[in-house]
């Protein structure tokens, strides 16, 4: 008696994890659940290696952050917010720095005279709160609900390009051709057109491999890939001892993406930047009109970035209503929001949702559970350094290429006999993989959607909020120009 008392007891706590969690009712389990956490893990888990590097610059008084300091706060905010979506927001979108806005405070913000990185890093929780504001009073909500359908499929379709994009450039299947090059070809293929090196065999074996699982429907097909190609990358780099492309002195063209595979080792993660942070720096130093015009940059990049790849997401998670409705959408822009103010707390930047969860959720994961699952590997990576070095980018690229196939297919619902619609949908899913930036995509797409409306006479079918929106992105287009004129 008392055994199927058990069984009975432990039968209610499995459903009521289900029920929280909608496991069932979203066509997903537990091992799902779990397998789609790695992957997503694995997926955008080279952010602790390469946001110390973008932000390694000196600040206008010669001090740096310091790389250890800033991957151990990357990985804790990572591990933080990503556990908090998956709990609270229950979708399986993880989070952490974004690319676009520490690209930006590192090139552009950091380098004003008179700024120091606590000052920077005030002017990013600045923006944070303000997006807070906005979403709490719904404003980001309605801006969301505002966009017409075929824009938001055209989101989900430069978010599949973008993140297949990813993928090849991580894997150096495509890369960059320098300027000495006496070429107007911006990109090529491999290294001066020839595909060379071990990491690039690892990539294509790895390519070849999750296709072949996908189309045989195997379970676990991109979690599988990415175990196989990160097996046989730990194999090559222990035979040949290929190293990384470039070591910090020289250059490799045959070695590994950024991080060489090894094993990980036990540390303690020193988190001494966390409250660093002064909000009010960059106003008393730079002054108001000045600091406001970074901070407008800052928001509306982290605004439109987390939306676009929020949209993207669901729709490949199938989490999408009939009428385009995310369910608790409110909760997932309030944990992005919340993002900026903790990642900017903890000198670590913006958090937010990333692009790369797609691997997960094409591995079949459609709730928060991932994201846990995510997270807490996150907080893992905080003392097993480098945990992250055993799968190099060349063994997880294969897996945003497929995805970003899978999120590609979504062309169809874009109506191509609507031009006014059309046009802006072309623009907005190619610019964000050209630029390499989701918030560029959707500007263009949403400027271009209200110029060709009132051109057309239609202007009065344009929601209030797509002028303001597009206004708004007038202005951050024009942000150089703006700011060479007040010559700040």
């Amino acid at each position: 008696m008392p055994s199927q008392e058990n069984s009975l007891l432990e039968k209610t706590k499995v459903s009521r994890l289900d029920r929280y969690f909608k496991v069932t009712e979203r066509g997903s389990n537990y091992s799902r659940e779990i397998r789609g956490g790695f992957a997503t893990f694995f997926a955008m888990s080279y952010i602790v290696v390469l946001n110390p590097l973008i932000l390694a610059g000196a600040d206008s008084n010669g001090d740096s952050l310091g790389s250890a300091r800033v991957a151990a706060a990357t990985a804790l905010v990572a591990g933080i917010m990503t556990i908090l979506m998956g709990a609270w927001a229950k979708h399986p979108f993880a989070m952490a720095t974004g690319l676009g806005v520490n690209a930006f405070i590192a090139v552009t913000v950091a380098t004003n005279p008179g700024l120091t990185w606590p000052d920077v890093m005030g002017l990013v929780i600045f923006s944070g709160l303000t997006m807070l504001v906005l979403v709490l009073t719904g404003f980001r909500t309605a801006v969301f609900n505002a966009v017409p359908s075929s824009l938001k499929s055209a989101i989900v379709v430069g978010i599949g390009m973008f993140i297949a994009l990813i993928g090849l450039v991580n894997a150096g299947f495509v890369r960059r051709i320098p300027d000495a090059a006496g070429t107007t070809v911006p990109v090529g293929l491999g290294f001066e057109g020839t595909l060379v090196g071990w990491p690039i065999l690892v990539f294509i074996v790895g390519l070849l491999l999750t296709i072949a699982l996908v189309v045989r429907k195997a379970k676990g097909a991109i979690l599988i890939g990415i175990i196989v190609s990160a097996v046989l990358a730990n194999i090559l780099e222990a035979v040949f001892k290929i190293g990384p492309s470039f070591d910090g002195t020289t250059s490799n063209p045959q070695g590994w993406s950024l991080v060489a595979p090894s094993m990980p080792n036990w540390a303690l993660p020193d988190l001494s930047l966390i409250g660093q942070a002064n909000i009010f720096g960059a106003f008393q130093n730079l002054g108001v009109t000045a600091a406001l015009l970074l901070a407008f940059v800052i928001l509306l990049s982290i605004f439109f970035d987390a939306m676009g790849t929020m949209v993207g997401l669901a729709n490949e998670a199938g989490s999408v209503d009939k009428d385009g409705n995310i369910p608790d959408v409110d909760k997932v822009l309030l944990v992005d929001a919340m993002g900026a103010v903790v990642g900017g707390g903890a000198s670590a930047s913006s958090s937010q949702i990333y692009v790369e969860s797609g691997a997960g959720i094409g591995e079949g994961a459609r709730t928060g559970l991932a994201s846990i699952v995510t997270g807490v590997l996150f907080l893992a990576a905080m003392f097993l350094t480098p945990l992250i070095h055993l799968v190099p980018f060349e063994a997880v690229a294969p897996a945003l290429v497929v995805v970003g196939f899978m999120m590609i297919s979504h062309v169809s619902k874009i109506d191509w006999n609507d031009w006014g619609v059309a046009i802006p949908a072309f623009l907005t899913f190619v610019l964000m993989p050209f630029t390499y930036s989701i918030a560029n995509g959707i500007g263009a797409g949403f400027v271009t959607f209200v110029f060709i409306r009132a051109i057309q006479g239609r202007a009065r079918e344009v929601h209030p909020l797509m002028w303001a929106v597009a206004g708004a992105f007038v202005l951050f287009f024009g942000i150089g120009v703006i700011e060479q004129a007040m010559g700040v």
